[in-house]
């Protein structure tokens, strides 16, 4: 039977105050009504699950901003629906008012840019072509409080040709319509206002109860419409803790290919997304397990036909999911030096191994080597995610991130010089806390004898650095000279001798630390007339 549909009925649906009454089917006078929903005449009590999301959302929905339901009063005089509709009808089921404020409406762009005008202080054109018009309303109107921020979209469906990557938009004319081509059923429940009636026609807060994603559609056509859905499958399976449910799985695993249709902005989107959301181990695995990652990160599923060299772990991608979790365990509060969600932290402790594969080596006796691979690996990192169009920071960051994780290694076996010490603040540059915990992070033996003895070596190492940059202030490494400096002393132009001479200075800044300028200006001159010395001669 169709939700919704001829043998379905319509009645209020109260959400209920924590001090409503105990009546064993749930429903009470004395609750507050939202709105109407449509449910099965044979199913006469609410499950204690729904009542628990309604009583969460009874509370968030009431905190709404007065200006919100204004907009509503003013697309209801103008002859048009207006209706809170995906993300915030979910997050407040869920007890949290999202930041983002989405409607959607029945009203032409141009009639929407016309009603916003007059409620918000400011408008913008976000996407005509897709129906989206965006208002700020400034808090200084109310005299306190955030501003207010909306978006609104007129009714539409989208649809792809095959052998497009851009979606084809046409408006729609009703909001059933309009959440029938949203991914999931538990975006697709939406709420009129200013009346605050909730419209639920494809069963999405029962979805949202049991955990579940669901197309509101038949899920092959709903992937064929809009492929990237089954990335925001993997991705709400990060955030939420959601599981697909088995038809959006089959499909997802029999459609996967069709991913490359999508441009590799919009993948770059949702994976950076998941990424960062609360736990991205979920998303990963919905990505691998359907073969999504076969077409958008296949870097990441080869990593499992590959034994560490340790054997502590079944494969390698394992281990590279373990240390994602442990390098998201050790970012900071926002006052901290690695606020989390940090996407190049995350980025480079999934990535960090993929040149394994590529360096595999069987050596006598049974073992596995694979040697070099973090060099191999930050080039490969790069070019994925350059083929992702990731910027230009964030492909350099993850890359040299890759590059270094080993560095450490081998620390505890011998003593580290002062000079080995500066070499590896040096080299990390501004990704020193970061190469912190990824290097951390990328401990995973079940030896915990080692672990201990790991651990208490990078604490050394990070007592080195600390003494090292409270001495130095390492963390601006410079040669005692500048190049003005340089050019005066040796009587140079500007030119490569100047560069030269200044990377000779810097190498003994290196080495020896702070020199000094008198000490740093005599080995200046005597290096010159070595070079200038060689020079002659050669000619």
């Amino acid at each position: 039977m169709a939700r919704g549909g001829p043998g379905w009925t319509c009645r209020p649906l109260y959400l209920l105050h924590p001090q409503a009454s105990n009546r064993r089917d749930g429903w009470s006078p004395g609750a507050t009504r939202l709105g109407r929903v449509p449910v099965e005449p044979t199913n006469p009590h609410a499950p204690q699950s729904l009542i628990a999301l309604q009583k969460r959302a009874i509370a968030v929905l009431a905190g709404l901003p007065a200006d919100a339901l204004e907009l509503g009063d003013l697309f209801r005089a103008a002859g048009h629906e207006l209706s809170l509709v995906g993300g915030p009808v979910r997050d407040a089921f869920l007890g949290r008012l999202s930041a983002d404020l989405d409607f959607t409406t029945n009203a032409t762009p141009d009639q929407t840019e016309a009603i916003l005008s007059r409620w918000g202080d400011a408008h913008w054109d976000i996407g005509r072509e897709f129906g989206t018009i965006g208002a700020r309303r400034f808090a200084s109107r109310r005299g306190s409080g955030q501003d207010v921020v909306v978006e609104v979209t007129t009714y539409r469906t989208d649809a792809y040709d095959p052998t497009s990557r851009k979606p084809e938009v046409v408006f729609g004319e009703s909001l059933e319509g309009d959440l029938s081509r949203r991914d999931f059923t538990v975006n697709s429940m939406a709420v009129r206002v200013p009346e605050l009636t909730f419209v639920d026609p494809f069963d999405g807060l029962a979805d949202l109860a049991r955990g579940v994603l669901r197309t509101p559609v038949d899920p092959r056509q709903s992937f064929d419409d809009d492929p990237l859905r089954m990335m925001r499958g993997a991705r709400f399976a990060a955030q939420l803790g959601f599981t697909l449910d088995p038809a959006a799985q089959a499909a997802t695993l029999d459609m996967a290919e069709r991913i490359t249709i999508v441009s590799a902005e919009r993948v770059r989107d949702e994976l950076s997304k998941l990424l960062l959301a609360a736990q991205p181990r979920l998303g990963l695995r919905v990505l691998v397990e359907t073969g999504l990652a076969d077409h958008v990160l296949p870097e990441l599923p080869a990593l499992r036909l590959e034994i560490d060299e340790h054997h502590r772990h079944k494969d390698v991608y394992e281990h590279s999911l373990t240390v994602l979790d442990k390098a998201i365990a050790l970012e900071t509060g926002p006052d901290g030096p690695v606020p989390g969600p940090d996407l190049v932290l995350r980025l480079a402790a999934l990535l960090h191994d993929i040149g394994k594969p590529r360096t595999k080596r069987h050596e006598e006796g049974g073992g596995v080597s694979f040697h070099h691979h973090e060099m191999v690996g930050a080039k490969l990192v790069a070019k994925r995610l350059r083929e992702l169009r990731f910027d230009k920071a964030t492909v350099q960051a993850v890359a040299r991130l890759t590059e270094l994780h080993l560095r450490f290694h081998g620390y505890g076996d011998g003593e580290w010089t002062d000079s080995a010490v500066r070499r590896y603040v040096t080299d990390a540059g501004p990704l020193l806390e970061r190469l912190h915990r990824l290097t951390r992070s990328d401990s995973t033996t079940r030896n915990a004898r080692k672990a201990a003895r790991l651990s208490a070596a990078y604490d050394d190492l990070e007592l080195r650095i600390a003494r090292l940059q409270e001495q130095e202030e390492l963390d601006a490494v410079r040669p005692d000279l500048d190049g003005t400096q340089i050019m005066e002393i040796l009587g140079l132009r500007p030119g490569r001798e100047v560069g030269a001479a200044y990377r000779y200075l810097l190498e003994l800044r290196m080495e020896r630390g702070p020199l000094g300028p008198e000490t740093a200006r005599e080995e200046l001159l005597a290096w010159w007339a070595r070079t200038t010395s060689t020079q002659t001669s050669s000619s």
